[in-house]
């Protein structure tokens, strides 16, 4: 076991190299070799030149390639010093830059969004896990009844409908229609029974979406395993069927789900843009897309980050869990 996490997290750590890379050349070399001037978006197209000049100095633009990464990689881990311009500012680890619009650190504005998405990632996901889950279990076991068709039906519905979608009409029947929760967030420092009003709505929202799919997958992946040799082994022995179903069969019913979790909830801290936008949410999908809109580009490269290092670190999670679900995962 401690072979199998050293590899993982090598594995792990190789890769945030890599991301931080891709990243710097995706945001800084990219539109260089398109011609755009990052150093004129700063500033302005009707800026002074020599200002546009002072931000180039100031931000690095002026220097090699390689002192460039070299830069954006130091300031992840250890900060960065920008000077130029007869002025000078550190920025401390993770410094991911200055606003280009609010001239303010990356790090704090993106921290303080944080909590937000970090509480509708992990609140959508808790119910989309229990419920999206049990129906498919439930669909696979009661094949071809009622329950199976209609928990379906809904779950196509689910996976067709845009979030949008679903999210608007539930805040036009559930705030606007009948009055039972207000839509306007509360933090959760200032009101808990206030934040869980606020936050209803956009859990069951983006639940009902995810719940579809893992309905649908949990379903398919547990009527093939049903069909196994070792399944029916387990039945011809005489074990209950709870301890065939819950002992047996969702173990390895589990293992497709843990990777789709992985993702989905790696994605979503990252920023749910539609839901935090429908629902007016100050999350990180809101700031990335206010960032789009300002064209303000350190602003969409912390939050790039943040969703890369957020899969990355929910996969290496996955792993771990594999290893405990499956041992022969181990060997691997």
């Amino acid at each position: 076991m401690l072979a199998y996490l050293i590899r993982r997290l090598f594995a792990a750590a190789v890769m945030l190299v890599v991301i931080i890379m891709v990243v710097f050349g995706i945001f800084f070399l990219v539109p260089k070799w398109a011609g755009v001037d990052i150093a004129t978006s700063f500033v302005g197209k009707q800026a002074d030149p020599a200002a546009v000049e002072g931000v180039r100095q100031k931000l690095g633009l002026d220097t090699p390639i390689y002192a460039q990464v070299w830069e954006f990689f130091k300031g992840i881990f250890a900060g960065r010093t920008y000077s130029g311009g007869g002025d000078t500012i550190h920025c401390a680890a993770p410094c991911f830059g200055y606003s280009f619009r609010s001239e303010q650190a990356v790090w704090p504005v993106l921290t303080d969004r944080f909590p937000v998405t970090l509480g509708l990632a992990l609140g959508a996901a808790f119910l989309w896990l229990v419920f999206g889950v049990a129906a498919g279990v439930l669909s696979a076991l009661k094949r071809g009844t009622l329950w199976d068709r209609g928990a379906m039906v809904v779950a196509l519905a689910g996976v067709s409908l845009p979030i949008y979608f679903t999210g608007m009409l539930s805040l036009a029947i559930f705030a606007f229609g009948l009055h039972w929760i207000d839509a306007q967030y509360v933090p959760l420092e200032d009101s808990f029974t206030g934040w869980l009003g606020a936050m209803i709505l956009p859990w069951i929202t983006l639940a009902f979406l995810y719940a579809a799919m893992y309905a649908r997958i949990t379903r398919a992946t547990m009527l093939e395993i049903l069909g196994e040799d070792y399944i029916r082994t387990a039945r011809a022995k005489g074990l209950k069927e709870q301890t065939v179903i819950g002992k047996h069969a969702m173990r390895s019913t589990m293992t497709p789900i843990l990777t789709m979790l992985g993702m989905d909830l790696g994605a979503l801290i990252g920023g749910a843009i539609l839901t935090e936008s429908t629902f007016n949410l100050p999350g990180l999908g809101r700031a990335v897309l206010d960032a789009i809109r300002n064209q303000d580009l350190p602003i969409i490269v912390g939050v790039t980050l943040i969703t890369s290092l957020a899969v990355l670190f929910a996969n290496l999670v996955v792993d771990i869990l594999y290893a405990v679900i499956d041992p022969r995962v181990r060997l691997t």
